[in-house]
């Protein structure tokens, strides 16, 4: 008699984040952008493709001006490096507290869950960030944890990356487990972009987990463009309210993907109709590789003044930008 073999099936999501589209010719050859070949800069500019296959399939085909497109294709515009753009435009290392902590602001401690993406943000601040010396989870959580401990004016944690939810259901439980002796947290928050570009990774594991922590969770979403929530996506956000989580989204403010009013508007509304709450809306930070996405500050308040007087006030996110060194983030404001 044979054994039954006691290997656990992958989840889903884990096979479809294998499938990932990381060659940018096939990527244009499925949308029709074949010609478009040879003006890829050569070895994706120093920072890897990554996008599943069903956000490619919210693309318009044919269009090289897709604005989903546009945030995952490599540029020749990232060789660019202008002396103004740096590697950590953020202060994330200045603000190292121990292996994977960053501490910012008051109150809060932010976690490097993991170092990766199932999508790889042309724009992202941490294009450059050394993951693999920084990642929480490794240790099974231990010197983040133990610094949470000696800390007991850290009422808020914030998991981030990379993404994490690309970390197995399990892992993310063995940290809060962990965390569940820690009296002084009174909220969990996420900041994570599968839910939007995978969101399969949504499944009833996940939301299982989210509906036993003990903590009030927020779930921060990352979504630049309309056209990213589909149905798929509006479904996985009805499951994480249903398990608990309030969820709130913030963007980026992107030439050409989202610099106008209408798209502005639009995003918004869509949020809002699939349960989502706009939060941030993020000027650029200025990360090498990324100063082609750059909108200017004039104009940048010039839409936030547009989109004010076209929608309700709970429907308009707050135009920041993050300083090193600062206490909060940075409101822009008119004069």
């Amino acid at each position: 008699m044979i054994a039954a073999s006691s290997t656990r099936p992958q989840p889903r999501w884990q096979t479809l984040w294998r499938e990932s589209i990381t060659d940018a010719q096939e990527l244009l050859g499925l949308l029709d952008l074949a010609h478009l070949a040879g003006s890829l800069p050569a070895a994706d500019a120093g920072f890897s493709l990554r996008v599943p296959r069903g956000f490619v399939a919210r693309m318009r085909r044919g269009d090289p001006h897709d604005p989903l497109l546009l945030q995952i294709l490599p540029q020749l515009a990232e060789c660019d490096r202008r002396s103004t753009a740096q590697l950590d435009a953020v202060g994330d290392g200045a603000a190292r507290a121990a292996r994977g902590v960053i501490h910012k602001y008051h109150g809060r401690a932010l976690l490097i869950a993991s170092g990766a993406c199932a999508v790889n943000c042309r724009y992202c601040f941490r294009r450059h960030f050394p993951y693999a010396e920084e990642t929480a989870a490794a240790q099974h959580w231990r010197d983040a944890v133990d610094w949470l401990r000696a800390h007991p004016d850290i009422d808020e944690l914030i998991l981030s990356g990379g993404d994490p939810l690309s970390l197995a259901t399990a892992k993310l439980a063995e940290l809060t487990d962990a965390l569940r002796d820690l009296p002084q947290l009174k909220r969990l928050r996420l900041h994570t972009r599968l839910p939007v570009v995978l969101p399969e990774r949504v499944d009833a594991e996940l939301c299982a987990w989210l509906a036993r922590l003990p903590w009030p969770v927020a779930i921060v979403l990352h979504a630049n463009h309309a056209q990213e929530l589909d149905a798929g996506v509006a479904a996985a956000c009805a499951h994480l309210r249903a398990a608990g989580a309030q969820l709130l989204n913030q963007s980026v403010l992107l030439k050409q993907v989202n610099d106008s009013a209408d798209r502005l508007c639009a995003l918004s509304e869509r949020l809002f109709a699939i349960g989502v709450l706009p939060y941030y809306l993020h000027q650029l930070d200025r990360v090498q590789g990324t100063l082609h996405f750059e909108v200017d500050d004039a104009h940048a308040l010039q839409l936030i003044e547009s989109v004010r007087q076209r929608l309700p006030g709970y429907l308009l996110p707050r135009l920041v930008r993050e300083e090193p060194g600062q206490p909060a983030k940075t409101a822009l404001q008119g004069p």
